[in-house]
């Protein structure tokens, strides 16, 4: 399938109106193009008159017929020049109105074409989204919509309006003389090989633009992002250099799209030149020799100087058509991409409190297995702690329960289906996540914590807060809830980030709670402050909770310590004790390690002892 074609399934309800202004603008392009013959009968018969010539190629030559003004006369004048400014008048509001409504029409399939592919990304499993760099993502979702956009809403446009410039202009001029077309079919041939060639090198560097533009986005963005781990690593000249090439780069191709530009634009413009200085030579044998009058004579010239402007203006829309092209491709491609998380064909609803199981779960992703024949029960209300070391498996078994991984052997069941039978939005409602990376948006604290349900009474947002163990630092912020944490969350610290971002999970109230290294920036009072508030405000709710601290699931009702995406260890806290295997090791450890936390902060205090 060509992009042409492709493109057409998201123009073609727009055509009609599109059709529509065309014609207006045919209709305006005839008014204007009527404009040289109105002024070949003033110069004629008002300025240049002679009675034994006749005006037989001038469509308006009836207006020196003696009904509207005798040659020569100031009533002929006035009838000239009602019609010339009736001309132009009804041309201006017909062009107006016309490109109004097309410009219009562009910009609501601009924004069908953003609605479509924001769905699509929404839509798209995280492995495929990965896949593009944010460079590349941005720019196929904002600047190549808007050049694929203006390639049908524009540019298809000007070209229907060029080459019917030609065909109008060409017969005025076959009515007048046959002999005015030599000199555009004389050079038609060199124009169109010079116009071919230019739209390849076009392509070439359109393509080079615009990976140049998706790289110059990925290190800005990537720049902006990271700007405190630059700083802190002393290392901006190195990330200045990094830029510098590829603007360098970037400079390169629009370099380079300037030389092609300008190379054949001096090409266009001699051809467009010696056009014009041989029409006039021929017209001006034509007058000399009593076959044309001056004013048919210059109407003439326009008309083909007309004819070589719009070859011109072809060219240049051939160039904007392959950007228009290439960014289509880029479209084309993306929204062809497949999930790998499909819908089921008839999705069914979870319609009671969710008890889950997994039966024998593998995980394997570009070869290799992240999971490896999981079993577990986990009906509702159950805490369920996981602990492992990176790498593990622990969040890929959480994110699997809602299919951001897909099993690849074995099942996870809701109420005895498999959760692949269940609508993806209805089984993601069961679930509220606190990722191991959080994400806050460029708002308020009280929009962030809202996300769910913006509307919400912002009692209920506070009281979320408190339990999350957020209410007191927002408290004491300038703004308290009106704050604007910035970009991902700049502004905040990590643990004041996680509290929000737990707060926002609790008030999703979803059946299941999901704690994916949730508290890991928090101090141990704090942590253990929130889980228990957790475990008293929702009791009833199924919890699992993924962690390095033993602390963190040390409450749970089960235990799972997983090592290369398999379970080594399960049980409660007292039995992993009594196996004395790699929990209890790491218990034990971080035990140790928490002493002497504590004896280091008590030996200043003994120390003053001493030595009062």
């Amino acid at each position: 399938m060509t992009i042409f074609i492709y493109g057409m399934r998201f123009w073609k309800r727009h055509v009609p109106l599109a059709i529509l202004c065309l014609f207006m603008g045919w209709i305006g392009i005839l008014m204007d193009l009527a404009l040289p013959l109105l002024s070949a009968l003033f110069v004629d018969y008002l300025l240049n008159y002679d009675p034994q010539a006749v005006a037989d190629g001038n469509l308006f030559a009836f207006l020196a017929d003696g009904r509207f003004g005798e040659p020569e006369t100031w009533k002929l004048f006035a009838s000239v020049a009602i019609v010339f400014v009736s001309f132009l008048l009804v041309r201006e509001i017909l062009i107006y109105f016309r490109n109004v409504l097309f410009q219009w029409n562009g910009l609501e399939m601009e924004n069908e074409l953003r609605d479509i592919t924001y769905k699509k990304l929404v839509d798209l499993d995280s492995a495929t989204v990965s896949s593009y760099n944010t460079g590349e993502l941005l720019t196929t979702l904002s600047a190549d919509i808007i050049t694929f956009k203006e390639m049908y809403s524009r540019v298809l446009q000007n070209l229907g309006d060029s080459f019917f410039v030609l065909a109008v202009s060409s017969a005025i001029l076959a009515l007048n003389s046959a002999y005015m077309l030599i000199i555009p079919a004389l050079i038609a041939p060199f124009l169109l090989t010079a116009l071919v060639r230019y739209t390849r090198a076009a392509r070439k560097v359109s393509k080079k633009i615009r990976t140049s533009n998706a790289d110059m986005n990925l290190c800005v963005q990537e720049n902006i992002n990271a700007v405190r781990l630059i700083r802190s690593f002393a290392n901006e000249e190195y990330e200045e250099n990094k830029f510098d090439r590829v603007n360098a780069r970037l400079r390169g191709s629009y370099w380079e799209q300037v030389d092609i530009s300008a190379k054949y634009g001096m090409i266009f413009n001699v051809i467009r030149q010696l056009a014009y200085i041989a029409t006039i030579a021929i017209g001006t044998v034509m007058v000399l020799t009593g076959k044309f009058l001056v004013g048919i004579m210059t109407a003439c010239v326009t008309y083909v100087q007309k004819i070589m402007d719009h070859l011109t203006q072809i060219s240049n829309n051939l160039y904007q058509l392959q950007y228009g092209l290439v960014s289509g491709g880029r479209i084309m491609d993306f929204l062809e991409k497949k999930t790998k998380i499909p819908e089921s064909e008839h999705p069914d609803k979870i319609r009671a409190v969710p008890n889950i199981e997994l039966h024998d779960v593998s995980v394997s992703e570009d070869g290799k297995a992240l999971l490896k024949h999981i079993n577990l029960n986990i009906p509702y209300g159950k805490k369920v702690g996981i602990m492992g070391g990176t790498g593990s498996g622990k969040s890929v078994l959480l994110k699997s329960l809602v299919r951001i991984y897909e099993v690849t052997q074995g099942s996870i069941t809701i109420n005895g289906k498999d959760i692949r039978t269940y609508e993806l939005d209805d089984l993601r409602n069961e679930f509220a996540y606190v990722f191991q990376d959080v994400f806050l948006f460029s708002n308020t604290i009280d929009a962030n914590i809202a996300f769910y349900a913006p509307e919400i009474d912002k009692e209920a947002v506070r009281k979320v807060a408190a339990q999350a163990q957020a209410s007191r630092f927002i408290e004491s912020l300038p703004q308290g809830y009106e704050t604007i944490v910035g970009e991902k969350g700049l502004g905040l610290s990590g643990g004041q980030k996680q509290r929000v971002s737990i707060a926002r999970a609790l008030l999703k109230n979803a059946p299941v709670l999901v704690l994916d290294d949730a508290s890991s920036a928090l101090d141990a009072i704090t942590e253990r402050a929130l889980m228990a508030s957790i475990k008293e405000n929702y009791p009833e709710h199924t919890i699992l909770i993924a962690a390095h601290r033993v602390s963190s699931v040390a409450d749970c009702d089960e235990i799972l310590y997983m090592q290369d995406g398999e379970i080594i260890e399960r049980g409660t806290f007292e039995e992993l004790m009594q196996k004395n295997g790699v929990f209890a090791g790491i218990y034990r450890l971080q035990t140790s390690e928490a002493q002497a936390e504590v004896a280091a902060e008590d030996c200043p205090k003994a120390l003053a002892e001493d030595k009062s």
